[in-house]
């Protein structure tokens, strides 16, 4: 599985921005898709991910603001960003886990920068 993020740029605080995040090859195996972010001097965590079932689960640091969702039979995820803080400031990075669940493997996305000024 081969992941391609898109949608990161620059805005002001109180903005919106939408990330898309498109999976191609063997799809079929994903179990799970999400979104994780890593600022400056941080560690990664997660932001938001979304099951096959299309149940999902956010960082209470996102809930009410963000927005995970999925499209393309599931191959595709989004993640709206509303009112966006200056703490959001971030990498953010695209994961699916793949494979049966005893043994699911994470694959990672190459990243995409996300900057909310004051």
């Amino acid at each position: 599985v081969h992941l391609v993020e898109s949608g990161g740029g620059l805005v002001q605080a109180g903005g919106s921005l939408r990330l898309s995040c498109a999976a191609s090859g063997s799809t079929y195996e994903i179990a799970v898709m999400g979104w994780y972010r890593q600022a400056p001097g941080k560690q990664r965590e997660m932001v938001a991910v979304i099951r096959r079932d299309d149940s999902t689960l956010y960082a209470d640091s996102v809930k009410g603001r963000f927005t995970i969702s999925k499209t393309n039979a599931g191959t595709t995820i989004h993640l709206q960003m509303n009112s966006l803080e200056p703490d959001d400031t971030a990498v953010y990075y695209c994961n699916a886990f793949v494979g049966p669940d005893s043994s699911l493997m994470g694959i990672w996305g190459q990243g995409t920068q996300v900057t909310v000024s004051t």
